[in-house]
């Protein structure tokens, strides 16, 4: 570990009272490893919180080998993600959420300004100021959660019911993204809908579509095995696109008219084709997936079938929903944790992630906190 690399990584911290804890870090593009760096202090309105799980979400993966160009390297990743509060930051108030010591939580991954008028509107997803936990870009740098400790400002934070594993509750943001796409496409009771793409934001949108209101939710991918899920998880009827003309199969199965809704969860030419081919005149098609800067559209039949194209992007207060969700068992998301593992795993998973092997969907990584150590009060 480089001094470079542990500046580019740390705030300020006094050398007197440096505390070490384990990361893995994205040293460079396909290389991750764990490493000795600074416990990050809560500044001002922070908190640190002790990190117990964190998702590897696809855009993760995406920036583990550089095509994003969204994790430039060094960064310690890592956004969806729980634990326990450990130190308050100085002039940091409990707000709304009465946050403590000790207090179980999940945070958000959109770090937002709170000032700006789009977060004054509520629409905190589209911060003037925004920057995301666990990225690193030309212009900004946030280390995410794939640590033993991470500080993430107190107005980000939300409290976890004791009975919620950690595990479930680091899978909040993804969920999150998920309710806040199926709102935005304005859902009415007995809708019809078809989710093209079956990974983990593809099947929870499925089970935001279902709790909106959706009568009948279709899926579409070209990997069986997630297929399979689907159908365990009670997709209405699931489609691979691989072996079957999957626009066809959706006219189908709605009598010719095509579905009230598309939610496009991969984010390709293709795949937007297919969900705009498969709604019907009128309808909406929500555009989630993000993995490609630009795509095609099929133009004229956007315009002359007045097809409501519509973007989203994160979240935009969904979290208390979504927890109340989980606790409740509204929302089921034991069938879509695949494995869990250390950070010294975490290497050997992103490459299987990366390689797309089969049955793959949510991976966790858990810090062991060997050490335990206690972070030094902040609220001096």
């Amino acid at each position: 570990m480089t001094g470079e690399i542990a500046h580019a990584l740390s705030k300020p911290i006094s050398l007197v009272t440096i505390q070490l804890m384990k990361a893995l870090l994205l040293s460079e593009y396909n290389r991750l490893e764990v490493v000795d760096l600074p416990m990050p202090r809560p500044a001002g309105g922070e908190v640190l919180i002790r990190v117990e799980a964190c998702g590897i979400c696809g855009s993760d993966v995406h920036g583990y080998d550089g095509t994003s160009g969204r994790r430039i390297p060094p960064i310690i990743m890592g956004h969806e993600a729980a634990g326990t509060i450990v130190a308050i930051g100085p002039e940091t108030e409990g707000g709304a959420n009465q946050l403590s010591e000790g207090q179980r939580v999940t945070f958000d991954s959109t770090i937002f300004c709170g000032q700006c008028s789009y977060c004054l509107s509520g629409q905190v997803n589209l911060c003037d100021n925004r920057q995301v936990l666990g990225v690193s870009t030309p212009d900004y740098r946030r280390p995410g959660a794939f640590a033993e400790y991470v500080a993430v400002p107190s107005r980000v934070v939300h409290p976890i019911p004791r009975h919620l594993p950690f595990e479930h509750a680091a899978m909040i943001e993804p969920l999150a993204v998920a309710v806040h796409a199926v709102n935005l496409s304005e859902v009415k009771e007995g809708s019809s809908a078809v989710v093209v793409g079956a990974g983990t934001i593809g099947l929870l949108v499925m089970q935001a579509a279902f709790s909106a209101g959706c009568d009948q939710v279709f899926v579409i991918d070209v990997d069986s095995s997630r297929l399979d899920l689907a159908q365990q998880m009670n997709a209405s009827a699931v489609i691979n696109a691989k072996t079957t003309d999957a626009t066809a199969e959706v006219l189908r199965l709605t009598g010719g008219k095509g579905v009230d809704i598309a939610l496009e969860a991969v984010g390709s030419s293709a795949t937007i084709k297919t969900a705009v081919d498969c709604v019907r005149k009128g309808g909406t098609v929500t555009l989630i997936g993000n993995v490609v800067p630009t795509a095609e559209i099929p133009l004229q039949a956007v315009v002359s079938r007045q097809i409501r194209l519509q973007g989203s992007a994160a979240s935009a207060g969904e979290y208390p929903r979504c927890i109340q969700m989980v606790a409740s068992g509204e929302i089921d998301l034991h069938p879509l944790i695949s494995a869990v593992g250390s950070l010294a795993d975490g290497a050997e998973y992103f490459g299987r992630l990366h390689a797309r092997e089969t049955g793959l969907i949510k991976v966790l990584l858990k810090p062991e906190h060997t050490s335990d150590q206690t972070p030094e009060h902040c609220n001096e």
